[in-house]
Formats: structure tokens, sequence, C-alpha cells
């Protein structure tokens, strides 16, 4: 055996699909003082409940070993709530995860479930771009706006397949004419249609029925244009449209985008000469994505009075080059992942969601975008209690106890006037981890 005292015991969790229902395979390096001299093999195995030892019995195994003079039980658990889950035998994997920590005192029972005198920590990691996401949508309008954003970086560009039968510029020129029906009411009917008999997962939280002539033009645009050709023959027809008095469109005050001035400037029949050649085109359809996307995360936030535009000066911010801004608008559409993720599967309460928001903007004005950040909300443990647990998640409930990672106790020792804290996980572990799948 390499003489290597750093070795790590070894734990394999088994699927007890063996006779004797083996549970953890183990494996532990024996030392004589800093020599590694063999290796001790665990096999434990599990049926039910019953095999487990009581927690009176666990304290009578800790005195023979430690022989404290007195001795103090904590319990902790982790429940899994969100993440990758099975459907019809089916798995589906998923990078997001949402766990809860408990912790607690006056530990009574091996297993027993988490009192509501604990403590309970969310820990929050929620990948972007997953298909049952709320923000799924706007998540495919935001890799549209980075493959601008990346082209104009790198000089390559790999488009996305277009989302419209219809050119872009035949969809520029019919909304020029005025000769279709309005896509935005369209949609807005369909959606209200839906939103009578789907599920609440499925609402579009972000939907904004005041778009202006800009915004309806980017919605357009990012569906159809598949090159540059496409992006500057577009803005080519609606800046000669302004420049003949053609059209008269309405844009928001607020509006930042190069061709949301030259619409203000076209009320005055005064529109400075734009030249579309080079990055100019794509520089101009990015500002308009930038500005329409920024406005729809602003209306949810503020609406469900998350936050106020104070707190989101630096993420509006249009003092900083286009790059930066999507860097920014990036780390806003994460925050809105990760709230809807909480609302829509966990049913956070408003206060709670209100305290994460704040969590999430702070974090991000300092630190780079990171899907693999753990955000982590203190919260009361009745909104995870065993007893509510199928009003706030759903069909989790049949799950909650096979998804338990470990409930441990911790022993403290009172000897010569010392506190030592010890987790009993070597001496324990192959009594209270087995039987996570069978006590449901």
């Amino acid at each position: 055996v390499d003489n290597n005292p750093a070795l790590h015991p070894l734990w394999v969790r088994c699927d007890m699909s063996d006779p004797a229902g083996t549970t953890w395979l183990g494996a532990e390096t024996v030392c004589v003082g800093s020599k590694v001299t063999g290796v001790k093999l665990y096999s434990v195995t599990c049926k039910d409940k019953k095999s487990l030892i009581t927690l009176e019995e666990l304290k009578q195994e800790h005195k023979k070993k430690h022989h404290p003079s007195s001795m103090g039980v904590k319990g902790s658990a982790t429940f899994n709530l969100f993440g990758s889950t099975i459907v019809e035998n089916t798995a589906i994997e998923s990078k997001s995860s949402v766990t809860v920590d408990f912790k607690w005192s006056h530990v009574e029972s091996i297993f027993e479930i988490p009192p509501l005198s604990s403590t309970a920590t969310l820990n929050i990691k929620v990948a972007s771009g997953e298909m049952r996401s709320p923000m799924f949508e706007m998540y495919r309008e935001l890799e549209f706006l980075q493959t601008l954003a990346d082209g104009l970086r790198t000089g390559e560009t790999e488009w996305m397949e277009p989302l419209e039968n219809t050119s872009a510029v035949n969809l520029t020129k019919a909304y020029l004419e005025g000769n279709c029906i309005d896509q935005a009411t369209k949609t807005a009917e369909r959606t209200k249609l839906k939103s009578e008999t789907d599920a609440p997962i499925f609402n579009t939280f972000l939907e904004r029925g005041d778009l202006d002539f800009v915004e309806q033009l980017w919605v357009r645009m990012r569906k159809s244009v598949t090159s540059y050709q496409d992006i500057g023959d577009c803005l080519k027809l609606v800046t000669e449209a302004l420049r003949y008095g053609d059209i008269k469109p309405w844009i928001h005050r607020d509006s930042s985008s190069s061709l949301s001035k030259l619409i203000l400037q076209s009320y005055h029949q005064q529109i400075d000469h734009v030249s579309l050649t080079g990055v100019t085109p794509v520089n101009m359809l990015l500002e308009m994505g930038l500005d329409k996307m920024r406005k729809d995360y602003i209306n949810y936030l503020i609406g469900e009075e998350l936050t106020t535009l104070n707190h989101l000066c630096y993420y509006l911010s249009t003092e900083v080059d286009l790059q930066e801004q999507v860097v920014r608008l990036r780390k806003l559409h994460h925050l809105l992942e990760i709230i809807l993720t909480c609302r829509t599967f966990l049913a956070l309460p408003y206060d709670k969601l209100f305290l994460l928001t704040q969590s999430c903007l702070q974090h991000y004005k300092t630190s780079p975008y990171d899907e693999e950040h753990e955000f982590k909300l203190q919260i009361k443990p009745a909104l995870i209690s065993m007893h509510n647990f199928r009003l706030i998640s759903g069909n989790l409930t049949e799950a909650v106890f096979s998804c338990v990672h470990a409930v441990c106790c911790s022993f403290t020792h009172f000897s010569n006037g010392s506190q030592l804290w010890l987790l009993l996980w070597r001496e324990t572990q192959y009594l209270m981890l087995p039987s996570c799948d069978q006590i449901i």
C-alpha cells in the first residue's frame, strides 16, 4: 500500500438491488502512526427502518468510544426541492438545483422530520435556458442578442435558425405598410386564450402590451434575420420611410437606441444621415434589443415591487460599451431565472422573493456572471414542512424522503472545560445513511 496518509474515506452508494440489500460500500485506510498499513472495507445492508440503530443506542456507542463527560445532540437534513427528476421512468437532467438544509437541536429519533424550531436555508443554483423555465422564451431572445454581440466581438456569427418562414425584409415591408395583422396583438390573443387552460408555469410573466415601434420591429427582426445583409436591408427600409415621412411611429420617451433617436428627429423633419455599412446596422439592432429587454425586466421587477429603479442603475446604464451592457443584461436575466424558478416551483412568498432579489442584485454588482454560484436564503421551516409540503411543491411530496441526503447527529463534548464538536460521520455513517430510499 502506498504510504500516503492523506487518503480520504471512500463511500459508494448502492441501489439495493442485490439480495442482501446493500446500500453502501466503503473503504478506509488503516494507519499505524504516519504509515498506511492496509485498507478496511465496509459493506452496509439495510432492509427498512427497523434495521436502524436507535438514538439512545447511538449515544451509548459514542460514549464507549469517546467517554465524554456530557453530550449534546444536533440534527441536520438536506432535501432536494428542484433539479433533475424522473418522469415516466425517464430521467430529465438539470443543471439547476434548489436544496434546503435543516439544522436543529433536541433530536428525538433517527430520521425524524425536521421540527418547526429548526433553522432552514435554501441553496439556490439556477442555469439559464431550461425548457421548463418560465423564462425560456426570454432566454431565446437573449441568445439572439448574445449572437449579435459575439459577432461584433469576434467578427464571426453563427446565425440561429429563423422562427419565421417569411424573410426579414418582407416582414419589415409588411410592418411598415401596415398590410399585416399586428403579431403582438395575435400573440396577446393567443396568450389570453391559453391562460384559461394552461397551468401557471406556462404563463408569460414578462409579456408587455405596450411595445413601441422599435420594440415591435426588434421582435420581427430577431425571429427572421439570418445575415448582416438582412439587418442592413431592413434598417434601410425603416430609415427611408422615416426620411420621406411615410411613417410617424411612436416610441417610449426613455428609449435610448440610435433608431429611437432618428424617430425623434423625424418628428421635426430633421434626420441625421446614417451610413448603414460595416457594423453600424448590427450595432443599431443590438441597441434595439438591449433597450427592449431591459424594459421587459424592469416591467416585471418594478411591477412586482421586488426592487426600485435606484437599485437597478448598474444594470440599466448605457454609459458603458455595448459588450458590457450585454453582460449586465445577462446578469439581470439570470436574476429573473432565479426569482421565477423560486416563485413558480417553490411558491415562495413575496417577502422571501424580495430578499432574494436584493441579494442577487447586490451580488452581481461586484461579481462576474456565474451560473454555478449558489445563492443562499434563510426561510421559515414551515414553508418546507412535511404537513404542507404538498401545497408548496406539488408532486414532490412522494419524493421528499427519497431525496434526503443525510440526517446526522453531532455530539458536544465537555471535558476539562473545553468544547469539542464532532460530526459522527465515520462512526455512524453506516448506521444512519443507508435507508434514505426506504423510509417514506
